[in-house]
């Protein structure tokens, strides 16, 4: 699997160099997620600009990423879909389950945001 891992204070930004989210990438995209997690890291943005194709597999590594972040209080969330990635989630009815934004730039604005959000539940 080809990507690279951005680690800033507040999350990891991932970026996948890879065409196909399939059965050969996600249990690596998996595992990597979970890693991270397990170094501390509670937000992680996925930027997929450039999967062009996503299968069931790659949805399934994207739920388990979702999954592990939201239960520690964290997020995770999608940028930069291409048209068939967004469709796919659309079609599985994941869109109201996933975070999914246009961009980096906003991904990482929401990072903070629900930093900010958290951090005021926890004062109250």
């Amino acid at each position: 699997m080809k990507y690279t891992i951005d680690k800033q204070e507040k999350y990891s930004l991932i970026r996948l160099h890879e065409e196909k989210m399939d059965s050969n990438i996600a249990p690596n995209l998996k595992s990597e997620m979970i890693t991270l997690h397990a170094e501390g890291v509670r937000s992680i943005i996925l930027d997929l600009t450039e999967v062009k194709y996503t299968d069931s597999s790659g949805l399934s590594a994207l739920l388990v990423g979702n999954r592990i972040l939201q239960e520690d209080g964290g997020i995770f969330i999608l940028a930069a879909l291409t048209d068939h990635t967004l469709k796919l989630i659309k079609i599985s009815q994941l869109d109201s389950v996933l975070n999914i934004l246009p961009t980096i730039e906003e991904a990482i604005d929401a990072v903070f945001m629900h930093e900010i959000e958290r951090d005021m539940k926890d004062g109250e």
